[in-house]
């Protein structure tokens, strides 16, 4: 394996991030942190405990997730397109670098982003609310793995996408209602029996309800099941990018 190739993409791309800083780091931070305002001290005054948790403190790991989740695709399919838009993409496609070494790191750098990203916003909830991670361990593997994965996605829509319409068709219409109908706000078990069949069907349920465990030590759903579906998802990102590459495809504007 070529790890020069490998630490020269990546550095290149955590740079590119640096040069960015207001918008790659300050601008979620804010956002994640009107949430916090609007439904932990708006809202959460008027809702009572959650499973012995306050409403503010409970929504922390859900809006984490969401900000991963968000940022990882983000991340990950802007850094690939981009040097397709302007034509740089082919300076990497003259270089001894493998279709393994260019995901290491691409997907690598956006997972590092994203993970940097959730570890400030928790930094910052702690401002707000009272936080306590109960699983610190657990915690870490589930900003891992769900990083990965949302990265590899992005990776995928960014060789996909041929406009930056369509570079946002995901984010905008799947991930993001999902994440708000996944238990970001609210606990599953407060929905009526047949909602919360529904929402079983939503994979981000397993994310959130894992990732707010190692917290609180409550969840909606098995913490084993949780692990198993994010690694399961993991596994598929992973299979979907071999394919695409295993099929011939090329890098191209």
């Amino acid at each position: 394996m070529n790890l020069h190739a490998v630490r020269a993409i990546y550095r290149f791309e955590m740079a590119r991030a640096g040069r960015t800083l207001l918008q790659s780091l300050v601008s979620p931070v804010i956002s994640t942190s009107l949430y916090f305002v609007v439904f932990g001290a708006a809202i959460g005054t008027r809702i009572a405990q959650i499973d012995g948790v306050s409403y503010g403190a409970f929504i922390v790991p859900g809006l984490v997730m969401l900000a991963l989740l968000t940022q990882s695709v983000s991340n990950a399919s802007f850094g690939i397109y981009f040097p397709r838009f302007t034509g740089t993409i082919y300076e990497l496609l003259s270089a001894p670098v493998s279709p393994l070494e260019t995901v290491i790191a691409y997907v690598g750098a956006a997972a590092t982003k994203s993970i940097v990203l959730g570890l400030v916003i928790l930094a910052t909830a702690a401002l707000f609310v009272p936080l306590r991670i109960e699983h610190p361990a657990w915690m870490l593997v589930f900003l891992v793995l769900t990083a990965l994965t949302f990265s590899l996605l992005g990776f995928i829509i960014g060789i996909w996408a041929d406009g930056f319409e369509k570079l946002q068709l995901v984010p905008l219409l799947i991930v993001t209602p999902l994440t708000f109908l996944g238990g970001t706000f609210y606990s599953v078990q407060m929905l009526p029996p047949f909602w919360q069949t529904v929402t079983l069907f939503n994979p981000v349920v397993y994310l959130v309800s894992g990732f707010r465990w190692s917290f609180y030590g409550i969840a909606d759903v098995s913490v084993a099941l949780s692990l198993g579906m994010t690694a399961a998802f993991l596994a598929v990102a992973l299979a979907i990018v071999v394919w695409i590459f295993r099929t011939g495809y090329r890098l191209k504007t």
